[in-house]
């Protein structure tokens, strides 16, 4: 059997996972669902501060139709909606985990002049 060749950074595992967890909000999205576990839209928009209703709207959109987040209607009249990350996305909880503990560890603090 042939070894399947890979001509770029798209053709690898690193591609695919950059596919699932890039972007300008993904990440933070992904974090926020980790740390709150369930969140409301507007909670999510007030907690990752500088993004869009439009911009969370469509990168929720997208993430639930890759099978990364729930989206669950709790009530109707007025709509409330509930987001959570899928057992899928879950797996990504030890990379997260990480990327959280090089930050605290790297963080340059700001001193006082």
């Amino acid at each position: 059997m042939r070894e399947e060749k890979k001509n770029t950074i798209e053709d690898t595992g690193f591609g695919y996972a950059l596919t699932l967890i890039g972007g300008n909000f993904r990440l933070p999205i992904f974090y926020t669902l980790m740390e709150k576990k369930v969140m409301r839209f507007n909670e999510m928009r007030r907690y990752i501060a500088n993004i869009s209703a439009r911009t969370l709207t469509q990168t929720l959109k997208e993430m639930e139709e890759e099978g990364l987040v729930i989206r669950n209607e709790v009530s109707i009249h007025p709509l409330n909606v509930e987001y959570s990350l899928t057992d899928y996305a879950k797996t990504l909880y030890p990379i997260l985990d990480m990327i959280a503990e090089w930050g605290d560890r790297n963080r340059i603090e700001e001193t006082e002049e």
